[in-house]
């Protein structure tokens, strides 16, 4: 009856390990998200729009409003 003991803190050791990969993964995807964030903000200047109009080749990018 004694291996009982070992196996359970082999148990709570893996179950440990395994909250904390994934308190860490969490982490990880809330400091992507932040950065997308700071990143993604600028705005399109109208040149940049232009420039993309005239590649993707936008129906009725040629009219003016």
């Amino acid at each position: 009856m004694s291996g009982r003991g070992r196996s359970s803190f082999t148990k709570r050791q893996k179950e440990r390990s395994r909250q904390e990969k994934q308190r860490e993964k969490a982490e990880r995807k809330v400091q992507r998200k932040l950065e997308k964030q700071t990143t993604g903000s600028e705005e399109i200047s109208a040149e940049d729009y232009a420039a993309v109009a005239e590649q993707l080749a936008l129906p009725n990018s040629h009219i003016e409003e």
